[in-house]
């Protein structure tokens, strides 16, 4: 048998605002080059206690120290998180207008087609109409 709703303990839920929605977190260059620093400066067995001070992975680190090697200090700078996109905004633009071009040609080829046909028809008509008059 169900318990009285009055005996029933508040068990509301209330989510905590913070915790809602999380977004990655953005490391500055100056930041990046301090733990790359302190990294190099660790000892056998302390790197782990940086990163967990830090809460890092070291797999940021290794990434870090990649792109440092192979595009300098520009390279720890914030990029957009994803492949970059293949084709600029200038050619996405290009290529849209090229397709409603080839979009409008057909239907301007149609137009005339059917126009043609129209003027074929009417002269025909008028061919027999002028036909049977005589």
């Amino acid at each position: 048998m169900p318990k009285p709703i009055t005996l029933l303990p508040n068990s509301q839920v209330t989510p905590e605002p913070a915790l809602e929605k999380r977004s990655r977190r953005v490391f500055a260059t100056d930041y990046k080059l301090r733990i790359l620093a302190e990294a190099d400066q660790c000892r056998r067995g302390e790197l782990g206690k940086l990163l967990r001070r830090e809460k890092l992975y070291s797999s940021q680190l290794q990434q870090w120290r990649r792109e440092l090697a192979t595009q300098g200090v520009e390279g720890l700078s914030a990029s957009k998180p994803g492949p970059r996109p293949r084709k600029t905004e200038e050619e996405r633009r290009i290529e849209q207008l090229e397709k409603e071009n080839a979009r409008l040609q057909r239907r301007l080829t149609l137009a005339t087609d059917c126009i043609e046909l129209q003027k074929k028809a009417l002269s025909m008509l008028d061919q027999s109409n002028s036909g049977s008059d005589a």
